[in-house]
This record gives structure tokens, sequence and C-alpha cells, in this order.
């Protein structure tokens, strides 16, 4: 089991969530919710990467937090919310278990360990969002870009993966010109290679040297949490 949530389960808890639940495959740009929508299924990624964004009158929209196989996507169902102002999509494809959120509502309950774990996920994700509203502020879009793309490494388990400047471009909040003109100072760096909306990491160590302090704060606190059983 590669979702972190599920993995760290007792045997007996899952087996009796598993019928409950599908096996499903994420495609790119596949959309989990959408804004002011009833939230049908909660996502536990087994691999892949989703986005979360706020979505502005306008129609421009800002990621705010990613979630990978370390999580899943429709906490509002377990906060006892049905819909949602954002939306979350499948950024990095891959597939995961997908569970009914009336389901979900009847079978997570207080007490459950999974209901504990969910909890631990939350305060997690908020340090994560914390974290990147800071970074967002302070920190170069060198440094954010580094972030993300890492912070992606961890959850698809592969050094290629599909990623289009449009999706940069909402990740760090900023016009595809500059994700670019980034994109490919990393590149001549050696550290990535980018082409045709195929990303490729070269050089990990060298992404962590140049990313700042917010990814191994992030990441760090998700460890903190979701290991302590």
């Amino acid at each position: 089991m590669k979702n972190q949530l599920l993995a760290a389960l007792p045997p007996e808890e899952y087996s009796r969530l598993a019928p409950y639940m599908e096996v499903v495959s994420l495609e790119l740009r596949q959309e989990l919710y959408l804004p002011n929508q009833p939230i049908e299924h909660v996502y536990f990624l087994n691999y892949g990467v989703a986005s979360m964004l706020t979505v502005m009158m306008d129609g421009s929209a800002i990621e705010v937090a990613t979630v990978g196989n370390e999580g899943m996507v429709g906490l509002p169902v377990f906060l006892g919310a049905d819909k949602i102002p954002g939306e979350c999509f499948i950024q990095v494809a891959g597939s995961g278990l997908r569970m009914r959120a009336d389901a979900f509502k009847t079978h997570v309950t207080v007490g459950s360990s999974l209901y504990q774990i969910v909890q631990r996920y939350i305060q997690a994700l908020f340090n994560q969002i914390a974290q990147s509203a800071a970074c967002n502020r302070l920190h170069s879009i060198e440094q954010r870009m580094c972030r993300w793309l890492l912070m992606t490494l961890d959850r698809v388990e592969t050094d290629t993966f599909s990623l289009t400047q449009e999706f940069l471009s909402i990740m760090l909040g900023v016009n595809r010109s500059t994700v670019s003109l980034n994109a490919s100072i990393l590149q001549k760096a050696g550290l990535i290679n980018y082409s045709r909306g195929q990303m490729t990491i070269l050089d990990r160590l060298a992404l962590e040297d140049i990313t700042c302090e917010c990814y191994l704060v992030v990441r760090a606190e998700f460890e903190r949490l979701l290991n302590n059983n």
C-alpha cells in the first residue's frame, strides 16, 4: 500500500474499509471536485499529485497546496462540509483508491484509527499551506520552483513526469514567460531537462541546495505527524 494514511491503519481496520474503496486511475487534468459543487468522493493517492486551487471571480486560479501519497483529497467531507469554494484536479497522473463521501462519513468515525490519522494529516497540510504562503512572499521564484519539483519527485517515485508551463504558472502564481525563464536557468545548470511538457530531474542534490528551507520544514512535519502511530 503506497498511500501513507491507509498504510498506517491496523490490518483489521483496513479490511473493514476496503469493501467501500475502489482502485482508480487518475488522469492528467482530472477534476476531483469543483468550486461549490457537492464532493462525491474522497481519494487516497498511491501515485501522482493532486493540486488544490483557490479560484477568483474572474476565473484565475492559484495553487494553495498539493496532495500525494502522503494524504487524501476531500478533507471538507471529514470536517463536515459537502462543498468548498476551491477546486482540486490531478496535476501529475497516477492512481489511488476512491471512496464515496457518504460511505466515508459512515465508516470513518470518531475513535477509529483512520479518523485519528486524518486529524494529524490535516495539521500537516495546514503547515504546508502556511509555509507556502510565507514562501510565496519571501523566497525567489527559482527557490519556489525547486521546492515544488522536489515535493513532486517525492510523490511520483520517478525522475520524469508530465508538467506543462500552464500548470507551473498556476503553481507559482507567475506568468508563463517567468516559468520559461526559470526553467531555462535550471536546465542550463544541468539540474533538469524540460522539453515538450516533460520534466526530468537530473540532479536532486543540487535542487536541494538551491531550494529554500520550506521544503525540509514541510517534509519534516509530515514525517513527524504521520509517523506518530
